[in-house]
């Protein structure tokens, strides 16, 4: 079962449609990937404590990285996962699930927009590698909150 499991991962995580669920068990610290040091990820709009109206447009910026979409391996880069109202951080180890709180950005995209009720929202940057995992020193932006009118 062990070996049809990793081989199922081997076929499945470099497309970029496996999920944490698919790994439960698997040592993925292999399938991890480096970042620079001064690598920084941050949303440039919103900004924190803004009152906005829904839907929302969220622009994703990086520096000391590159942008690539999910499913290609290349040093240094990755793709964008926004976290919303997340309090608890997913598992660094495992591919991001994707969820109404964990959505991703796979095709490489650098802003979204964002349907969201009335009342505060956080709204956090998470960058993942080809296999949607987060990089071995997570490239993670400062939360910031939001008002929804």
């Amino acid at each position: 079962m062990q070996r049809l499991i990793l081989t199922l991962a081997a076929v499945c995580l470099p497309l970029g449609i496996a999920t944490s669920a698919d790994t439960k068990g698997i040592d993925t610290s292999s399938l991890r990937s480096s970042a620079p040091a001064d690598a920084q990820v941050y949303i440039i709009s919103p900004q924190d404590g803004d009152t906005v109206t829904s839907p929302l447009t969220v622009q994703f910026g990086l520096r000391g990285m590159g942008v690539s979409p999910a499913g290609l391996a290349k040093a240094n880069t990755g793709h964008h996962h926004i976290l919303i109202d997340v309090d608890t951080l997913p598992d660094m180890t495992q591919p991001l699930p994707a969820t109404e709180q964990v959505k991703h950005f796979g095709g490489g995209q650098t802003e979204t927009t964002l349907e969201l009720t009335p009342g505060k929202h956080t709204l956090q940057l998470l960058l993942g590698n080809h296999l949607h995992i987060p990089h071995e020193q997570p490239v993670l932006s400062q939360k910031i909150t939001v008002l929804v009118k």
